[in-house]
């Protein structure tokens, strides 16, 4: 199992010298993967909205500052050698398909092959208003294109598309990516984001806590994974071959301990009770789990909870 951690690219730790420093020192400690979220503005995040939370605030007040996401992930590929670089998750729509197909492919390059593209349709419709041109109701729609447009892009000498919201024909995408695929991670925790998945991903990323798709307990969890094994056999797909990887907003005390249907919520509890989820998790084909340690003032208290955690619970998984 990899185990990675989400790099604040938001707020006063986004700040070039905490940033820069989260990474390496994550890096050096021997995280698998880091993670970058992505915003381009943001509404009044007083108001609730939020779907990964119980009551649909944030967890904390969102700060007005944030890189750009590949903008931000470019910087720390090239602060880095090893780590591997996550789109926690691309808000497809936000990019035009083939610019977006280009950064991607530049950033690939640039790193070594070290980019995951996490993907999602995104949830944040005043976002859209401001940024995305095609309609809000279509952004399903519209990733499927896109991510099908990407995959031409980067494969074939000669790109050819036609579709609803995209098309091109007589260009050139070079250099290609080193990855070849590319892994491709379909964030979201409803049907459509399986069989999202089933259709063209690695691997599907989902997040527990959406309060419309609860994966917060492990038989809710297996029970996912067991709808994204079916939906992949009826793409004609290996259901072997899809990955499953998961984030971890909160863990420990900051997890309330029931779920609203009596069951114990996962990464709740004590560092015992942690490091018996993460087995539970790769048993049920979980590859790869990433934690966000945030809720914390500094770079010096994020970086001193990432090496507790490591000594105290992933070293022992």
């Amino acid at each position: 199992m990899q185990i990675g951690f989400n790099l604040p690219n938001s707020g006063p730790l986004s700040r070039v010298a905490e940033m820069t420093r989260l990474a390496v020192e994550g890096e050096a400690m021997g995280f698998d993967y880091l993670t970058l979220t992505d915003h381009v503005v943001l509404p009044d995040t007083r108001v609730p909205g939020y779907p990964y939370s119980e009551d649909g605030a944030f967890y904390e007040e969102a700060p007005l500052e944030r890189h750009e996401q590949l903008m931000g992930m470019a910087w720390i590929a090239a602060k880095t050698s090893r780590i591997r670089l996550v789109a926690a998750v691309l808000v497809v729509p936000h990019r035009p398909a083939v610019l977006a197909a280009k950064m991607l492919a530049t950033l690939d390059v640039l790193s070594g092959g070290r980019l995951v593209v996490g993907v999602g349709a995104g949830w944040l419709e005043a976002e859209f208003d401001a940024v995305v041109t095609t309609p809000f109701p279509d952004r399903g729609k519209v990733t499927d294109e896109y991510i099908d447009a990407f995959r031409v892009l980067w494969t074939e000498a000669r790109p050819k598309f036609a579709g609803k919201y995209v098309e091109f024909d007589g260009i050139v995408l070079e250099p290609k990516p080193v990855q070849k695929p590319v892994p491709i991670w379909v964030g979201g925790e409803g049907m459509n984001a399986i069989r999202r998945a089933a259709r063209v991903a690695e691997a599907w990323y989902p997040i527990g806590s959406n309060n419309q798709h609860l994966l917060d307990t492990l038989p809710r969890l297996e029970a996912g994974i067991a709808r994204l094994r079916q939906a992949t056999a009826e793409a004609s797909r290996d259901p072997a071959s899809m990955g499953v990887s998961f984030r971890v907003k909160r863990y420990g005390a900051a997890v309330p301990s029931r779920a609203n249907n009596g069951e114990r919520r996962l990464f709740s509890g004590s560092e015992q009770d942690l490091i018996a989820d993460f087995r539970a998790l790769e048993k049920a084909g979980v590859r790869a789990v990433d934690i966000d340690f945030g809720g914390r003032s500094t770079a010096d208290e994020i970086l001193a909870e990432m090496k507790r955690f490591r000594a105290a619970v992933i070293e022992k998984i």
